[in-house]
């Protein structure tokens, strides 16, 4: 799941999109995008199948998260019109197979400005999150076909939600309240905010738990890495390992004895180097990363012990960017760079089947914004199911689609 940018190194262009704006009336159904054709695509030696396309968001779109149930029953959510304070909107869209489909949601007049994270428990059990035009925290619950906002009485203003997670009978959205971290959970007996053992200043940015209610939250405390614990339903703080300038932004569990947890290292402005950590059961500990500066928002796995991280690479600002491995070793999956100028960030990761599809946005020349879905399969013929269709490289972009990823 993707989070916003580290406070020290946020740009103008996030801190517009992060403003909310005045209220706007969401109908329960927008656009279906069909899928006019199937786009090219190549095979590496590595056996990967790239096939770069967008969601066909309104203008300035951006995505900021995904989860997918199936190769045929994908979410994501974001924001349109990032450049327009006080009017940016909310985008909640679903991939099933052949087109990507806006849902609105009903009976709220203040809408959503930009929803941060997704998450999903079942095909007729989605939780998103993100920031109202109210300006309070926003939580929407949809069935798969109508949404609603769902109402938390113990949010108040100047509360912000980055990140969710879903299991049955559980939700967990994380984020801060002024300088302290929130965690809020909802289960059978409604919402509560979590008594946070050794809490401190810091904010929340990524969230993964169990029906078990075990789990991890990940953020940073303005100094270094902030992560905490979750056992039994309560929260504590753990020790991570000191990285001056570090922090995290998702985090991705895979059993009790493995997880992943992805973000980055500040050093000045625009000069920012990967960081990953990893869980063995024991501790955390910082894993080798191939590369020099690059900037990771995103982490997902098959429950098998491999991992996909999504981010941007400023060496080669034009080219989709994963990372991906085995928790030991990682490998670089980059897209083709296009002719024209252009900057695109993957600001989140799900792996469903054989599927990797990450999501976010490209910048063009001109500051305009369109989103980008990228996809990643294994070995076989792309089919005609593509992740939608067209340009990565803005409105008016004339780059080839489904370009080949290079691996290091």
């Amino acid at each position: 799941m993707s989070r916003r940018l580290p406070r020290r190194a946020l740009s103008l262009c996030v801190l517009l999109a992060a403003v909310a704006g005045p209220p706007l009336r969401a109908t329960s159904v927008a656009h279906a995008h069909a899928d006019p054709g199937r786009p090219h695509a190549e095979r590496t030696a590595a056996g990967l199948v790239q096939e770069s396309a967008t969601a066909r968001l309104r203008t300035d779109g951006s995505l900021s998260d995904v989860v997918g149930l199936s190769t045929t029953d994908i979410w994501a959510v974001g924001q349109q019109d990032v450049w327009e304070a006080w009017q940016n909107r909310s985008v909640l869209t679903h991939w099933d197979g052949a087109a990507w489909t806006e849902a609105g949601i009903r009976n709220d007049p203040s809408g959503a400005g930009h929803l941060r994270s997704v998450a999903a428990v079942s095909p007729r059990d989605i939780w998103a999150v993100g920031d109202g035009h109210d300006g309070l925290p926003y939580v929407v619950r949809g069935d798969g076909s109508v949404f609603d906002r769902v109402s938390v009485p113990q949010f108040g203003t100047g509360d912000w939600l980055g990140g969710v997670a879903a299991v049955p009978g559980r939700v967990v959205a994380v984020g801060a309240r002024g300088r302290e971290p929130l965690i809020a959970t909802a289960g059978a007996k409604g919402w509560s905010i979590a008594k946070i053992k050794g809490k401190g200043k810091g904010t929340l940015y990524g969230v993964a738990v169990t029906e078990k209610g075990d789990g991890w939250a990940v953020g940073d405390d303005e100094s270094g890495p902030l992560i905490m614990r979750a056992t039994g339903g309560t929260w504590k703080h753990v020790a991570a390992p000191e990285v001056e300038g570090g922090y995290l932004r998702d985090v991705y569990l895979d059993g009790p004895r493995k997880a992943v947890a992805v973000g980055g290292v500040y050093h000045g402005e625009g000069d920012i180097s990967p960081l990953v950590l990893e869980w063995n059961g024991k501790r955390w500990s910082r894993a080798a990363v191939p590369g020099g500066r690059a900037e990771l928002y995103g982490v997902t796995g098959d429950g098998k012990g491999h991992f996909w991280i999504s981010g941007f690479d400023p060496a080669h600002p034009g080219a989709a960017y994963l990372l991906r491995g085995d928790g030991r070793k990682w490998k670089v999956v980059r897209g083709e760079a296009s002719p024209r100028p252009r900057t695109v960030r993957l600001q989140a990761v799900t792996h469903v089947g054989d599927l990797t599809l990450a999501v976010g946005h490209v910048v063009d020349e001109r500051d305009r914004y369109t989103d980008v879905v990228e996809r990643f399969q294994p070995g076989a013929t792309p089919s005609g199911d593509a992740a939608g269709a067209g340009s990565v490289g803005g409105p008016d972009a004339t780059g080839s689609r489904g370009r080949a990823p290079a691996e290091k």
